[in-house]
């Protein structure tokens, strides 16, 4: 079904106008936004991948919907969906209701859930950690195998009046915020150290941590230390001290020091997030580098690309190239030798037409 004929049937569906459409009443404002997620997406995605919309205004406030295809962290197999505000810095509290649908091809209801409550953070977000489960979504005979996946998203935000009237009030389908529990257990016990059963060896300092931790986080922890298990030591080579520490405090919060410099650190964190199996971590670190290509540095990022199997990393650098004279202006920095080295034959044989091009331009 296509896009206009989507939103026909919404119309006529009675919904709002679509994305920059609001209404305006003496007590609130509604709008909604229709997020478009591609079938390859939703198939593949790891877990705690997230999708993020583009930003709509509903009501004064910039709002965004963050959808996790495979589910948000500790939720795998889940469908988890959240409406978040983009600008609270700015715009200050909203009181505000939101409604999410799974649409089918022909723009018809799958699923939906209503929710409201008070956005006085920047942080603060509605909605669901188990909105739908994944198996039963590609089980439901109205998505074909290659859709695409709409959600629908309805946002009523209430004025000042209204808010306060509401604030007393527990309305029907009222979602209590997602629960911030797995983020605080997991500073804690990276912070504590309490019940640690491992140290690790690297670069010449040892960290304790917990066997438990690390193998349900890293795929490549829990094959080393079924290895291991008459002892409580294990060592890792060829990884700086520093690279390491930052790894595994994203292994127990799922979030890098405050004070890492991330465009320094990088390309060794890539690397010891691809050994690691740490999708999430390796797709920052891909998109932290991906700022920084340039003629200078786009052959050792194509290298590090196709030696660490980093599909977006290689395709920015490849889209680089293409770009006319950056083949040309890159292979003669005289880097070209560690694009050769580097790079599998067939990403050279593409690189090599299109220099041919540029030269019989």
């Amino acid at each position: 079904m296509s896009m206009s004929a989507l939103i026909s049937a919404l119309r006529g569906a009675g919904r709002q106008q679509l994305a920059a459409g609001t209404t305006v009443t003496t007590t609130q404002v509604t709008g909604s936004y229709l997020l478009r997620i591609d079938g390859c997406t939703l198939k593949t995605a790891i877990n705690d991948t997230l999708v993020k919309s583009g930003t709509f205004g509903v009501g004064g406030h910039d709002w965004r919907i963050l959808c996790y295809p495979n589910g948000a962290w500790l939720y795998r197999g889940w469908l988890s969906l959240y409406l978040e505000r983009a600008n609270h810095s700015k715009t200050g509290d909203a009181m505000a209701d939101v409604r999410m649908s799974i649409l089918d091809h022909d723009g018809k209801t799958i699923t939906t859930k209503s929710g409201g409550r008070k956005f006085s953070g920047p942080d603060d977000r509605c909605g669901w950690d188990e909105f739908v489960e994944t198996e039963a979504l590609d089980k439901e005979k109205r998505l074909k195998d290659d859709d695409n996946l709409s959600i629908l998203c309805d946002v009523i935000v209430y004025d000042t009046r209204a808010a306060d009237y509401r604030a007393g009030l527990t309305p029907t389908g009222t979602v209590v915020p997602p629960s911030e529990l797995h983020q605080q257990l997991a500073v804690v016990l990276w912070e504590s150290k309490e019940g640690v059963d491992v140290e690790i060896e690297v670069g010449g300092e040892t960290f304790a941590a917990h066997r438990w931790m690390l193998a349900a986080r890293s795929p490549a922890f829990k094959a080393e230390l079924a290895l291991t298990t008459a002892t409580n030591r294990l060592h890792i080579d060829d990884m700086d001290a520093a690279v390491f520490k930052a790894m595994l405090l994203f292994i127990y919060t799922d979030a890098l020091p405050k004070e890492l410099e991330l465009a320094t650190m990088a390309k060794p964190l890539l690397v010891a997030a691809d050994r690691y199996k740490l999708e999430r971590l390796k797709l920052i670190c891909e998109e932290e580098l991906c700022g920084h290509i340039g003629v200078q540095s786009v052959a050792a990022m194509l290298a590090l690309a196709e030696q660490n199997s980093c599909r977006v990393l290689k395709e920015a650098c490849t889209g680089f190239l293409s770009e006319p004279g950056n083949l040309k202006a890159a292979m003669a920095t005289g880097d070209f030798e560690q694009l050769k080295t580097g790079c599998h034959p067939a990403l050279m044989e593409l690189l090599m037409k299109q220099y041919i091009a540029t030269i019989e331009a």
